[in-house]
C-alpha cells in the first residue's frame, strides 16, 4: 500500500529518478493556517547536498500546492503536494540493471512484481520520504493548534552515543550543527565518524529518539491500532529503520515490576500524572497524558563504493561494487523524517479520538 491513516491520510507517488514525487493529504481540516514557507521549512532540513555528512545530490526539493490551500488555509480538500526531480543520474545505475545489490530491495522487488526500476532504486529509494515530510509539515501545524509537538534528534551514530536521557537536554540545539545532536561535544565525535566512514568508502548506522510533548490523555486504539504499534509500523515504513521502542523498552527487562511501574499522582494544578515514565507516555495501547519517548534504529546505508559478492537476476555469481551519489550516514537527514512520520500517527489519532466519546 501507498496510503498511511485512516482519517487523516496520505497517500505518496513517485520514484526516485522519475520526473517528481509527491503527495495527496486527504481530511484535513479545513480552516488550518498552513504556508508554503512552512512545508518548504521542512522539506529543506530532509534534502540531500546539504552538508559533507550526506549525499551530495543537489536537489532543491522545491514544494508544489496544486490542491487544497488557498489564502494561507487549508479549504477541507486533498491536498496535492509535488516535488521535482532535478539532479537525475540515472546513469549511474546502468550496472545494477540486472544485478541485485547486497542488502536492497533489488531481488525483493523482483519477486514480487516481476521487474522492477533499477534507477536509484525506483520506488523503493528513501528519496520517497520527501513526500511524507512535506505532508508531515502539516500535520505538525494542525498539531500545533492542540498544544503538541513532537521532536527527534540523533541520539546514536556507530558506538557514540549521547551520555544523558532526554530529560537532561536542551532539544532546541538539534538544529545547531550537521548531526542533528542537542548534545554538542558527542555531536562533534559523531561528525568526524561519518567523515572517517565516508573515506573509508563504508557506512555507519545509528539511533534516533523521538519525544513528543503535549499529547493529551485517550489518543489511541485500545487493540489492534495502539498508540505505540501505529508509531511503530510508521517508524518501521522508513527505509533503514531495524528497529523500535518506546518507553523503558528492551532496558525494562531487565527491571522488576515493583520497579518498573509508574504510580499515578495529583498534582497541585490537579492533574493526573505519574511519578516515573517507564511506559513512554502510553498505556493499554493508549496515550496517558505524560511525556511520548521512543527510539527509532537505523541501519547502514546498504550501498558502499566497496565491492562486494552478489548476484545477478539469471542466478550468476559476480562482484558489484556501489555507485551514485549516497549518504555515509542516513541519521542527520532521517530527524525530520521521524519528525513527519511522528506528526502524522498523531495527527491520524488526534481525529478518531473526536469520534470516540459524545
Amino acid at each position: 500500500m501507498n496510503t498511511y491513516g485512516r482519517l487523516f491520510r496520505i497517500t505518496t507517488f513517485g520514484e526516485s529518478h522519475g520526473p517528481g514525487i509527491g503527495v495527496i493529504l486527504d481530511g484535513c481540516p479545513a480552516g488550518l493556517a498552513v504556508s508554503t514557507d512552512e512545508i518548504q521549512a521542512a522539506l529543506d532540513r530532509r534534502r540531500p547536498g546539504q552538508s559533507d555528512l550526506t549525499t551530495p545530490r543537489k536537489e532543491a526539493d522545491q514544494v508544489e500546492v496544486l490542491s487544497g490551500l488557498f489564502g494561507g488555509y487549508t479549504t477541507g480538500t486533498p491536498i496535492s503536494l509535488l516535488i521535482r526531480n532535478q539532479d537525475q543520474a540515472s546513469h549511474d545505475y546502468s550496472h545494477i540493471e540486472h544485478a541485485y545489490r547486497p542488502s536492497h530491495a533489488d531481488y525483493t522487488y523482483d519477486q514480487k512484481y516481476g521487474r522492477r526500476d533499477y534507477r536509484g532504486g525506483g520506488r523503493s529509494s528513501a528519496r520517497e520520504t520527501a513526500a511524507r515530510v512535506a505532508a508531515g509539515a502539516i500535520a505538525a501545524a494542525f498539531l500545533r493548534q492542540h498544544g503538541i509537538v513532537a521532536q527527534s534528534y540523533v541520539s546514536q551514530v556507530g558506538a557514540v552515543q549521547v551520555p544523558v536521557g532526554h530529560e537532561q537536554l536542551d532539544l532546541g540545539l538539534i538544529d545547531s550543527n550537521l548531526v542533528r545532536c542537542p548534545h554538542p561535544e558527542t555531536a562533534e565525535r559523531m561528525a568526524e565518524l561519518i567523515r572517517q566512514t565516508r573515506d573509508r568508502h563504508d557506512t555507519v548506522g545509528g539511533v534516533v529518539t523521538g519525544v513528543v510533548h503535549g499529547v493529551p490523555a485517550g489518543l489511541g486504539e485500545p487493540v489492534f491500532d495502539k498508540l505505540h504499534a501505529e508509531l511503530g509500523k510508521a517508524m518501521l515504513s522508513i527505509n533503514a529503520v531495524k528497529a523500535f521502542e518506546y518507553g523503558s523498552g528492551f532496558a525494562g527487562t531487565l527491571l522488576f515490576g515493583s520497579e518498573h511501574n509508574d504510580q499515578f499522582y495529583t498534582d497541585e494544578a490537579g492533574a493526573v500524572r505519574t511519578r516515573t515514565n517507564h511506559s513512554g507516555g502510553i498505556q493499554g495501547g493508549i496515550s496517558n497524558g505524560q511525556e511520548i519517548y521512543f527510539r527509532v534504529a537505523f541501519k547502514p546505508v546498504a550501498t558502499i563504493l566497496q565491492p562486494q559478492a552478489t548476484i545477478n537476476d539469471q542466478g550468476e555469481e559476480i562482484t558489484l561494487a556501489g555507485r551514485g551519489r549516497h549518504d555515509p550516514c542516513v541519521l542527520p537527514r532521517a530527524v525530520p523524517i521521524v519528525d513527519a512520520m511522528t506528526n502524522l500517527v498523531l495527527a491520524d489519532m488526534l481525529l478518531r479520538a473526536r469520534a470516540n466519546r459524545v
